[in-house]
């Protein structure tokens, strides 16, 4: 009930008395001893009672126990005058008493009174609606009383009366009445609280007692602008850059959105959807304002759902180049945590967020009932389908099941009974796998025990579930050198990350580590007992002062490639391993002169100590090991030998004496960070040793340009081919055959066990739209990957009628064929990359090239490519009945498939 500045009725509710025959006393006294039964039954929602001056009503009641209708007595027309504050708005005074300043009538004593004596001229009936609250009804003498103003006039402020059992809406179309807005104009509500900020009125549903409106408080109605933007989202600097927007004219959804930092996943996503036509069409013609649900627990209180509807409408209003989607970003990452900040992330999983969210918020069943799900148990399958496809809508009813929902046939069979189970699953989108090759192509080094030779870099093709020794082969064929001389690391930041065993597995290597292998000698040890060599770990660092107040400390930095190097067990002394390792550095260490030699240093000639003898091979399978591998350690460089020309080996070297020292060897922990002596450790450690130079040595005598070069082998030009694939071989792919994983078994309930079944999946009812998802991207517990394969799609008649279960109707084969209608673009890798948008319009049927703020006009040929990431298709019926419902009776020419581009168009490839 709403009275909006309630004016006088009693033109229409004061008939002249003269005019129809007044009934005598007696016959007015059965007519009101009749209406006083109906003052003392019980009130009834609804019904209307009104308010009549006590003063008034006493007088009348003495003027009918008398016996002359003409006596003094009567008390003339009613006069409510003592009820109102004043005689312009009519307004009811605060704090009267029934009984005292008023009585209630029911509406039949009133008509009477009005018949019999009028209403005073000029004066409004005070009539009230009796309402239910909690489970009591009452007459509601105060209705709430709102102040509605404009958002655009908000000192203009217009009073009306409501009831407390009045719905929002029934507030939301006095205001539209009262400020003559038209019917094509969206408006939505706000309320002023107590704290004086403005919060809105969502759901127009409830009662204006459920959304705790009071009397006096302001009610703000604003009205969405042409180009689809709320004028309250505006700043107050944005004002002026709304209206040239409003001036522009623009064909309606060719809009980019701003990319907000690391948000071309959400664009894409978002570009993709609006260009769905049925339902684009569903918001801008506000029909999902009567679906909004507000109550659902599993829902985002129609917030997801507004914000969604408020990017469709400015991006189709034909009035922005782009737009900014700064609240739609921060509804998403209210509601989805894992889209909070400016990350990457991934289209699909924003689209799958936003799929389940719009679902969800546009619910038509308000309580959702509990639904058995039920095997097959030998019915037929589209019995099955049937009640499976009634339970999911009995539960999930909304414009996006409708849209976008459709259903699987789930079989699967155990391998030790043979039990069958049958069941139909709905879905959303598919996830195709793309044909994956079993080989991977690893680049790696090989360093050849023979010092003149570079480092190679070598391009292997290797099984992609090999073991390391898989790779020593392929490197074999290459090399000529045995898989059994090979020890493959992992180098980075100058160490040995990583030292494999040749059992490993080569899902353990990412693309990105850098592989060295190594050639050691045919005798190298594994272990102390089983060879005659031994092979050890070589770093190689750089003494550099430290800041010191007297630089008396200095420290040590790595520098270049680490070495694994085969030493002889019998010659494990330092002043053996000095002259090996100055052999193994002989490319780019230059062997001191003549002059360079000096008169000797005792220390020079000492200590010939064996170095300590490893317990564990340098081979050992450790990632990241600690200080607990460390041990003894001499720290001086003994003996005075050095190569004097380019011999096989140090065996072969001649003896000369007092020669200058290059550098000095230290055994270190396996970081070639701290000295093994430092630590309490393992005596029995593999040692690992490191060569440390003085800057002033090193810049003599190390070739840094020299020992970082390496040559590349012929195989390094080797491109691992991939051949295109059709989408539908992913699709066959999909619906292939496949046994469970040890992971994720399934409880056979005539086994009573969990079982490894074999699992089919297979389509039965197909979408209006259909989302399919090309797998791109593989996670495993050791590597990432994307799949860069081009998957030839068609832009039409893609047809599923091979892949649906269901009996078909063959009258119409429309049901099974699909246009292509957007695109979403994934390009670069799994660390950076760009997400874009290919997308048919529906009004025009041209394709537009949406890459964050920019759109551009492209031809149907450069839609395909293998950044193409998820597919959008359109059932041809639906198509036909959309165009049918706009009054189309031709689709419009889209540009030829073979065309070639013009300087309008964007090469995108």
């Amino acid at each position: 009930m709403a009275t909006v500045e309630a004016k006088p009725l009693a033109a229409a509710e004061d008939p002249d008395p003269q005019s129809e025959a007044v009934p005598g006393l007696e016959k007015q006294r059965r007519h009101i001893d009749n209406g006083e039964c109906a003052r003392r039954r019980p009130l009834l929602a609804g019904e209307s009672w009104f308010l009549v001056e006590q003063q008034w009503y006493r007088q009348w009641e003495l003027y009918l126990q008398g016996v002359d209708q003409e006596s003094s007595t009567f008390p003339g027309c009613i006069n409510n005058a003592k009820l109102f504050e004043d005689q312009i708005n009519w307004g009811l005074k605060k704090g009267l008493v029934e009984g005292e300043d008023y009585v209630l009538l029911p509406s039949a004593i009133w008509h009477f009174l009005v018949s019999w004596c009028g209403l005073e001229e000029g004066q409004p009936p005070i009539e009230r609606k009796v309402i239910e609250l909690r489970g009591i009804q009452k007459v509601e003498v105060y209705p709430v009383e709102l102040l509605l103003v404009q958002h655009s006039d908000m000192g203009t402020p217009h009073s009306a009366q409501f009831s407390q059992i009045d719905s929002i809406d029934l507030v939301l179309r006095t205001a539209r009445e009262k400020f003559l807005v038209r019917p094509d104009k969206e408006t939505r509500l706000w309320v002023k609280n107590s704290q004086g900020s403005f919060e809105r009125l969502c759901n127009t549903r409830v009662t204006v007692l459920d959304a705790a409106l009071k009397s006096g408080q302001l009610v703000v109605m604003e009205t969405r602008s042409k180009d689809g933007i709320w004028p309250s989202t505006l700043p107050q600097a944005g004002n002026k850059a709304s209206k040239e927007d409003e001036d522009f004219q623009g064909q309606p959804g060719i809009c980019g959105l701003t990319n907000l930092g690391n948000t071309c996943f959400m664009n894409s996503a978002v570009q993709c959807l609006s260009n769905v036509p049925q339902l684009t069409e569903y918001f801008l013609k506000n029909r999902y304002l009567e679906e909004l649900n507000f109550c659902n627990p599993l829902g985002m209180k129609g917030e997801i759902a507004e914000a969604y509807a408020d990017l469709v409408k400015q991006a189709w209003s034909g009035h922005h180049r782009s737009i900014v989607p700064q609240l739609f970003k921060t509804k998403v990452g209210h509601f989805a945590s894992q889209f909070l900040g400016y990350q990457q992330h991934d289209s699909q999983e924003l689209l799958s967020f936003l799929l389940d969210g719009l679902h969800e918020d546009l619910n038509r069943v308000k309580k959702k009932e509990y639904v058995e799900l039920c095997d097959a148990a030998g019915r037929p399958d589209h019995e099955v389908a049937q009640e499976a496809w009634q339970n999911h809508k009995r539960r999930n009813d909304s414009v996006i099941v409708d849209t976008f929902h459709g259903l699987f046939k789930s079989t699967l069979v155990c391998p030790d009974c043979g039990n069958v189970s049958v069941t139909f699953d709905p879905f959303c989108y598919l996830s195709v796998p793309l044909p994956v090759s079993h080989k991977r192509v690893l680049e790696v080094f090989f360093v050849s025990m023979d010092p003149r030779r570079k480092p190679e870099q070598h391009r292997l093709v290797v099984p992609k579930k090999g073991k390391i020794s898989d790779l020593c082969v392929a490197l074999a064929k290459h090399t000529g050198v045995s898989p059994e001389r090979m020890m493959v690391a992992d180098v980075f930041s100058h160490r040995f990350y990583k030292i494999y065993q040749l059992e490993e597995s080569l899902s353990s290597i990412l693309d990105r580590d850098d592989i060295f292998i190594y050639e050691v000698s045919g005798r190298s040890a594994i272990c102390e007992n089983s060879r005659e060599d031994v092979v050890l770990p070589i770093y190689l660092r750089e003494r550099t002062p430290a800041r010191d107040y007297n630089n008396s400390y200095y420290g040590l930095m790595l520098f270049g490639h680490p070495l694994l190097v085969s030493v002889p067990r019998d010659r494990l002394s330092w002043d053996s391993l000095y002259h090996i390792l100055l052999y193994r550095l002989s490319r780019y260490v230059t062997r001191p002169s003549s002059d360079d030699e000096d008169d000797g240093d005792e220390k020079d000639m000492a200590a010939k100590d064996s170095i300590p003898k490893p317990g564990h091979a340098a081979g050992g399978s450790s990632q990241n090991p600690g200080p607990d591998q460390a041990g003894p350690s001499s720290g001086i460089a003994g003996g005075s030998r050095a190569p004097v020309n380019s011999s096989p080996g140090p065996s072969h070297w001649p003896q000369r004496a007092r020669r200058k020292h290059l550098f000095t060897l230290q055994t270190v922990n396996s970081n070639g960070t701290s000295d093994r002596s430092n630590f309490n450790e393992d005596t029995h450690a593999q040692p690992y040793i490191a060569i440390d130079w003085e800057p002033e040595m090193k810049k003599r005598y190390y070739n840094e340009v020299e020992a970082e070069g390496y040559v590349k082998h012929d195989c390094v030009g080797y491109v691992l081919k991939k051949s295109p694939v059709r989408l539908q071989e992913c699709i066959e792919l999909f619906t292939t055959m496949e046994t469970l994983e040890k992971e994720n078994p399934w409880f056979c309930p005539s086994c009573k066990q969990h079982q490894l079944a074999t699992k089919k999946l297979d389509l039965w009812k197909l979408p209006e739209t259909l989302i399919i998802h090309l797998k791109r991207f593989s996670y495993t517990r050791f590597s990432r990957e994307k799949l860069d394969t081009l998957v030839e799609f068609p832009i039409r008649d893609l047809d599923f009628s091979e892949f649906v279960m269901k009996p078909q109707d063959e009258s119409a084969p429309e049901l099974y064929k699909y246009d292509l209608i957007a695109v979403s673009n994934h390009y670069g890798g799994l660390r950076d990359g760009h997400y874009t948008t290919f997308a048919c319009n529906k009004d025009s049927g041209q394709w537009y090239y949406f890459d964050d703020n920019s759109v551009s006009p492209v031809t149907e040929n450069q839609i395909e490519s293998k950044a193409a990431y998820v597919l959008f298709y359109q059932r041809q019926d639906v198509t036909r009945r959309l165009r049918s419902q706009q009054g189309v009776s031709d689709p419009p020419a889209p540009p030829a498939c073979g065309s070639p581009p013009n300087s309008e168009f964007m090469d995108v490839n």
